[in-house]
Formats: C-alpha cells, sequence, structure tokens
C-alpha cells in the first residue's frame, strides 16, 4: 500500500484485552452506510481505512455490503496484511436466529474468510425487518425478548465457536435485566457487548455491568452519528458536536468536536467504531485514538455531556400497538414482558 502522510501504525493503537487473553483494537471502523451511501463507497472506504492502519472492521449481514467488503479483505491481505493482524466482526439478522450457522457461513462466504473474529447477535428481538422501513410499518410476527428463545439461538453462537468458525461470541443492543440471564445460563459468555455509546449517551450503569465481567464494550455512533437513516431522528435528540463543552475542548485542542467525541471513547475503554466515506475523516478518527490525549480534568468534564439521549430507539421492533421505544430497553430494571 502506498505510504502516506496520514497513515498511523497500527501497533500504536490503544488495545483492549478481551477475557480470553486476545487483544481487540481500541478503535475500528463501521460499515453501516446503506442509507446514505452505496454499497461500493462502504467498501471503497474500508480499503482506504485499512489503509491509513485501521484493523478492527465491524460487519454485519443487514448492512447488504459484505460480499463488496469480502473484495477488499481478500485485497487488504493479498498486500502483506495478515489475517491474523485484522479483527473482522459480523452479526446474524433478526430473522436468522433459528438458522444461526447457515447464516455465519454465508458471511464468512461474502467476506472471503475462514473465521470471524467475533460473531454477534445483531438484536435480541426475532423480528424480520432490515434497512428501509419505518415506524409503522411493524412486522405483525414480532416478538419480545423470550430468554428460552434467545438462548436456542446462542447454544448455535456457541456451537460456531467450537467449529472453529468464529473465535468469540458477542451480544448487541442488549440490557443489564438480558445479560444476567445470558450470563446465569452462557457455557460460553459473550466476550464483547456491542452498544449504542456518545458522549450524550454515556450509559454508565451498563459500562459499569460490563467491566466488572469482563465483556469488552464495542460503541456505534460514537460521534452521534449525524448521518443516521431519517426513521431514526426525533426533534427532541441531542447532537453531541454542538455541545457546548465537547466545543470547548475542542477549541482547546485546535480540532473538529467529532475528534472530541472519539478521543473520550478511546480513553474511556470502549472501542468506537465511526463510520465515514471521506479519507479524511477517517484518518482523523484514528489519529485521534493515538495522540493529543485528553486530560483528566477534560475527560471527568465530558461526564457532564451525558443526556441519556438514545439515538438508535429501535421502535420498528416493538410487538404491541402502543408501546414506545422505552419497552425494548428494560427502562424499569425488568425485562418488559409480552
Amino acid at each position: 500500500m502506498e505510504k502516506l502522510n496520514d497513515i498511523i501504525d497500527p501497533q500504536s493503537v490503544p488495545q483492549r484485552n478481551l477475557y480470553t487473553g486476545v487483544k481487540m483494537p481500541g478503535i475500528g471502523m463501521g460499515t453501516f452506510g446503506s442509507d446514505r451511501f452505496t454499497a461500493e463507497e462502504v467498501a471503497n472506504a474500508v480499503k482506504g481505512a485499512a489503509e491509513v492502519g485501521f484493523r478492527l472492521f465491524d460487519c454485519a449481514s443487514v448492512y447488504g455490503n459484505e460480499h463488496l467488503i469480502g473484495e477488499v479483505f481478500k485485497e487488504i491481505m493479498e498486500t502483506g496484511i495478515k489475517r491474523e493482524e485484522l479483527f473482522i466482526t459480523s452479526k446474524v439478522w433478526n430473522d436468522k436466529h433459528d438458522d444461526v450457522i447457515e447464516s455465519c457461513k454465508k458471511t464468512l462466504k461474502d467476506l472471503q474468510l475462514d473465521y470471524l473474529d467475533v460473531y454477534f447477535v445483531h438484536w435480541p428481538f426475532p423480528n424480520f425487518h432490515g434497512k428501509g422501513v419505518s415506524i409503522d410499518s411493524r412486522d405483525p410476527n414480532a416478538k419480545p425478548y423470550i430468554h428460552e428463545n434467545y438462548m436456542k439461538t446462542w447454544r448455535q453462537m456457541e456451537q460456531l465457536v467450537e467449529m472453529g468458525l468464529v473465535k468469540h461470541i458477542g451480544t448487541s443492543n442488549m440490557t443489564i435485566p438480558k445479560l444476567k440471564l445470558v450470563l446465569r445460563d452462557a457455557k460460553i459468555k459473550p466476550a464483547i457487548n456491542e452498544m449504542e455509546l456518545h458522549p450524550c449517551f454515556q450509559q454508565p450503569e451498563l459500562f459499569d455491568y460490563l467491566k466488572e465481567n469482563e465483556i469488552v464494550p464495542i460503541g456505534f455512533c460514537p460521534i452521534g452519528s449525524p448521518t443516521r437513516p431519517d426513521r431514526d431522528k426525533t426533534e427532541n435528540d441531542f447532537v453531541d458536536i454542538e455541545d457546548p463543552i465537547v466545543v470547548k475542548i475542542a477549541k482547546a485542542h485546535g480540532v473538529h468536536p467529532a475528534v472530541i467525541c472519539v478521543k473520550w471513547a478511546v480513553q474511556r475503554g470502549q472501542s468506537p467504531i465511526p463510520f465515514s466515506i471521506y479519507r479524511n475523516e477517517y484518518a482523523s478518527n484514528l489519529k485521534a485514538a493515538v495522540t493529543d490525549l485528553l486530560t483528566d480534568e477534560e475527560m471527568k468534564e465530558m461526564e457532564k455531556v451525558d443526556k441519556n439521549c438514545r439515538l438508535i430507539k429501535g421502535d420498528v421492533f416493538l410487538w404491541k400497538a402502543g408501546q414506545t421505544w422505552e419497552a425494548l430497553w428494560d427502562v424499569d430494571g425488568e425485562i418488559t414482558p409480552a
């Protein structure tokens, strides 16, 4: 690959220690952009991100671009980057909870890989919605979280580890009440939980619970996802990069507020997965992880930015008319019943 002045040495990127002893990069590249960008644009961004030093790539079958990203992974490894230098994740979608193994095999074929570093259950609800759906077009077969059914899915996830198709398995879009049950009943516990994390939505209780149980958090929407789908936007949402504290700290460092969001995430201990198709932006994200760190005082000040503002509310997964999105997230500390 061409040596450019925006390249960061992957060895300089902070690492997260999984409970298995494996290390995972402390920042990665997301690949969800299908509502705004073409699959080709996303795949080209993955190629460029690898050039500047990214090694963690977060994929999913429902994004509709794994077949093109697989071509990029093939190119990347032909340049001399070894498979073991990459940390690649993917996810089983909601309509494949009963067919996890075949879903994973399809992803491996599309990504042109022999194994995944992590495979996630994308959502804990076995619905069928994919991209481009509206809140008013809920799946008539939608169901709540039913632990017995989730564990049937998890048993298949554990089989993937036993088969050598994945190195680790993980949860995503979960809550503490759900995770308590999974940890109680799992033979192989989740190594990672993927969750929404940004300065305006810090989820401190869940974050601390994961740390206590040696589960590493991957944080999506790390800068507040300004390009998220329109269906996920509401008039009450806060904009992280416009928060006065974030703006003030950004001015002190002479950078865009988005860079501060990334610095905060990496220093806090999660692995953010920002996405952009623009080289200057994703190169800047990676550089943020290794240079000009925030002070302890600034990190403490960033705690005040938290507004408990969830952006990806998941309304389309509600199973009854008249429900609000809070039912998906066990806001009362107990799993919402059917």
